[in-house]
């Protein structure tokens, strides 16, 4: 080793320090550590570095502790300065800056030896993310890691980039800003499926070493510029994992359907094929086994596979399986410690049925906040209402014919910007068919409609059975395929939107026994993934929500993730916790 100065690494100039994870493959805790330092990303080498600097650098990120530490660039060699070398800290320092280094700037080593970091995966108690830069570049709607279509951020929203001049060159500027390596394919023509909202660039044209996609030289978009049928992909290069190696199909008709048998260790150490419990099985830890198989998106997640009993394969070696559905495998999803089904027999198995392309539904958040209003509507028009569970459960007390309900109501509009056609999972012989509203329900469950306290618990809610899935509108030259009318097809075609409007039963929640005061409305759609698609994180949209008791508003409606998320009162913009009276 070279001899250095020992010092504490001095603070920035302009006092912000910034660190983010990177790298691939890793999750969303772990990951190479980068830090930005007067303008500038840069990686720590991993000379002298130890389970303590890694504490320290978890604190920086929000996470409780570490759990452990790589070297030698294990999520892969990082680009421009290294920043750190030779840290030493004590695990007590509050910043990386307190630790004993080299001092900024100041080594003698090579990508090739970044340090990573893995932190065990609970937040610090009231730990703002102000610290952690999210990257400015997503993939969505592609069926594998390291593809999809490009989406960039812009003052918190998310929007497309045009394909116009996409090159290899501007690909591999997005794939690098990810983690990845070069570009393999640049695509036009939305062939990654066309996305929502705005269109913020067009005519990008990078030179191929830029740090970001926002760095490349490009054009502003009007209107008339591009529309979503232009929005660029990208397919990355990325390592080889074999991932494959330890997830099979079996009994299937095809190569893309049957069984699930995962190759685990058993108590002895001996690697062995076995089952997955197929209770809880649902499309969701269905799409993360066909993108570890390669194999697209998934089609349906399967509960029962006695049809496909073609394999000798009969113990159970997984249960309680539950991904969120961006896995790079089945066994990083949540999962029993110990194996625990309630139907042991191989025919209750997991299965899956793989396919090229899947629907995305989105939902039109503005829609939501634009047409929300109250009504007290009389229990007599009610009747049909309650029989279809559609009201609050105080109802049935109520002195019926008599009073009424109050009802928020909004009218919503639910796009598929997927490459396949949003269906219902079981076949028209299956539909329920309600005298009331004299209509089918071909899906038990097709959106809740909830409102939250600020801390995500549920004041009151509502449901929407599936009681007409049909083509409204389309874009131009789509053609309308899904029409309820006369035990017609339902469904939403690709490039096509269902209009729910706020005067049809259902399309409300019950807030008769709320208090006024400051909530959150949420809607999520598909909520218990019955139905493959090839993104769920769209599905959910949240609103801030002020009710007065005679009056509603809505602001900032946007899309998130599905799944409750606590929001509280310094998550609120400031301008909206003005509105709502808050200091």
């Amino acid at each position: 080793m070279n001899e250095y100065n020992i010092q504490t690494t001095s603070p920035s100039q302009d006092g912000k320090i910034k660190f983010r994870l990177a790298g691939y493959p890793r999750k969303h805790n772990e990951g190479r550590v980068e830090v930005f330092y007067n303008g500038e990303w840069g990686t720590i080498c991993d000379d002298d570095f130890t389970l303590a600097n890694a504490h320290v650098l978890c604190h920086h990120l929000g996470f409780v502790e570490a759990l452990s530490w790589s070297h030698s660039a294990k999520y892969g060699p990082g680009t421009g300065k290294i920043w750190l070398d030779n840290v030493m800290c004590g695990g007590s320092e509050n910043s990386i800056e307190k630790c004993v280094s080299r001092g900024w700037g100041n080594s003698d080593c090579t990508h090739q030896e970044d340090a990573g970091v893995v932190c065990k995966d609970e937040r610090l108690p009231g730990f703002a993310d102000s610290n952690i830069i999210e990257s400015q570049v997503r993939l969505k709607g592609g069926a594998k890691t390291g593809e999809g279509r490009v989406e960039v951020l812009k003052e918190s929203e998310w929007g497309t980039v045009c394909d116009d001049h996409w090159n290899l060159q501007s690909a591999s500027v997005v794939c690098r800003e990810l983690g990845f390596g070069t570009a393999k394919e640049a695509l036009t023509g939305a062939k990654m499926g066309q996305g929502m909202g705005p269109i913020y660039m067009n005519e990008v044209q990078c030179r191929g070493d830029e740090k970001s996609l926002w760095d490349c030289p490009h054009k502003n978009i009007t209107a008339k510029d591009c529309k979503h049928m232009e929005d660029a992909s990208v397919i990355c290069n990325i390592p080889y994992m074999g991932f494959e190696k330890s997830i099979r199909l079996t009994g299937g008709r095809t190569r893309l359907e049957g069984r699930v048998e995962l190759l685990l260790s058993t108590g002895s150490g001996v690697r062995d094929w076995g089952l997955v419990c197929g209770d809880g099985w649902t499309s969701r830890e269905a799409m993360v086994v066909c993108r570890q198989l390669g194999l697209g998106h998934a089609s349906s997640g399967l509960r029962e596979t006695w049809y496909w009993d073609s394999s000798n394969v009969t113990e159970m070696v997984l249960s309680g399986v539950k991904c969120k559905g961006d896995e790079m495998t089945l066994t990083d999803c949540q999962h029993h410690s110990v194996v625990s089904c309630k139907r042991a027999g191989a025919q209750f198995s997991a299965g899956v049925i793989c396919s090229d392309t899947a629907s995305d539904l989105v939902l039109n958040a503005p829609l939501v906040e634009q047409t929300v209003y109250i009504e007290d509507r009389p229990l007599h028009l009610l009747y049909c209402a309650a029989e279809e569970n559609c009201l609050a459960k105080s109802a049935a007390q109520a002195n019926w014919p008599y009073g009424h309900r109050r009802l928020l109501r909004f009218s919503s509009v639910i796009h598929n910007i997927g490459k396949a056609d949003f269906r219902p999972r079981l076949g028209r012989h299956s539909w329920v068919w309600h005298e009331c509203h004299r209509h089918y329900h071909s899906m038990d469950i097709f959106t809740y409609y909830d409102l939250l306290s600020l801390n995500g618990t549920k004041v009151a809610d509502g449901h929407k059975a599936s009681f007409c899935l049909e083509d409204t509108e389309c874009h131009e030259g789509v053609s309308k395929q899904y029409e309820c009318a006369n035990f017609g097809e339902q469904g939403i075609t690709v490039g096509c939107w269902d209009l729910y409007r706020h005067d049809i039963d259902c399309q409300w929640i019950d807030i008769t026994d709320v208090k006024p005061g400051n909530y959150i409305l949420q809607v999520i759609i598909n909520p218990n993934f019955e139905v493959a698609e090839s993104d769920f994180t769209n599905n959910a949209m949240r609103c801030y929500c002020k009710y007065d008791g005679n009056r509603v508003w809505l602001h900032k409606c946007h899309l998130g993730e599905t799944g409750c998320c606590s929001l509280g009162l310094s998550d609120l913009p400031g301008s909206i916790k003005q509105l709502m009276g808050m200091k």
